[in-house]
């Protein structure tokens, strides 16, 4: 079976079973898809899709129309106005002691792919890596939000890879190359809402093998203070996203490869690499 189909099979398999298994937290898995040339979004319910009108973040109800989940195409469940990425977030990730405040930079909304998408290299890359990480996606527009109400801004986490091009991000004077080209933010395969983002595994696996693995907990600045933080600068939006950085050490990858990121009660988003031109 080619690498790609097998992705997507994989991808496609892990959302069905953790949606019918999470019930007990009363989570939700949320999804956007495309049915020939439309795009909708819904919620999984077994093996279909049941339709809502809008992103669930912009109070999408449910239209009373549904499709089966494998006649349709998986998008990134996310549109985001704004995407902010942590640094350096992981003590795994780093050498000494943490920076007192988070290192915040930003990527454009066009460097993210789905979970039926490939990671494009752009043809001049030379030294492209993994991260996996957990993406936060905001539920309400936030304004110097206290650390206390933060949380009721989240309205739910995704699975993300947040694909860094090393050489581009050492030679440039900002990272948006490195970090914010097209594919390089690949999200989902679900919006999960009623999970415990402060406590979810995060696990990345290039071809199958194991390469990165922590909990949420580990985050030294987490997802409520990033809120918090964050808020106190610039305004968010409902579907803006908050990435939680990566842990460990990464490597490269390479045409052909396929790097999976799997988040505890979300499931696994698998993207394999394609040569650019």
């Amino acid at each position: 079976m080619p690498r790609t189909i097998f992705a997507v099979t994989l991808a496609l398999i892990a959302v069905s079973a953790l949606a019918g298994a999470a019930d007990a937290q009363d989570t939700t898995h949320y999804v956007r898809y495309q049915q020939g040339g439309a795009v909708s979004w819904g919620f999984l319910d077994g093996g279909s899709i049941l339709q809502i009108s809008d992103a669930p973040y912009m109070g999408g109800t449910p239209t009373g129309r549904s499709v089966e989940r494998a006649s349709v195409k998986l998008l990134a469940p996310v549109e985001p106005r704004q995407i902010f990425m942590t640094a350096l977030n992981f003590r795994s990730h780093i050498s000494g002691e943490p920076a007192e405040y988070p290192g915040l930079f930003l990527v454009p909304p066009s460097s993210v792919a789905g979970p039926e998408d490939p990671i494009v290299r752009p043809a001049d890359s030379q030294n492209l890596h993994y991260e996996a990480e957990l993406v936060a996606v905001i539920g309400r527009e936030a304004a110097n939000v206290s650390l206390d109400e933060a949380h009721n801004y989240i309205f739910g986490v995704a699975a993300g890879n947040d694909v860094s091009e090393r050489a581009w991000q050492g030679a440039d004077i900002q990272w948006a190359r490195a970090k914010g080209s097209r594919s390089f933010n690949a999200v989902g395969p679900a919006l999960v809402s009623g999970l415990d983002y402060q406590n979810l595994d995060i696990q990345g696996s290039l071809n199958g093998e194991v390469r990165q693995g922590e909990n949420s907990s580990d985050m030294i600045f987490g997802f409520d203070y990033m809120v918090h933080y964050i808020s106190q600068y610039f305004t968010l939006y409902p579907g803006d996203l908050i990435w939680s950085g990566t842990m460990g050490s990464t490597r490269a990858m390479q045409p052909g490869d396929v790097y999976e990121v799997e988040v505890e009660g979300v499931g696994v988003l698998s993207n394999e690499v394609v040569q650019g031109h």
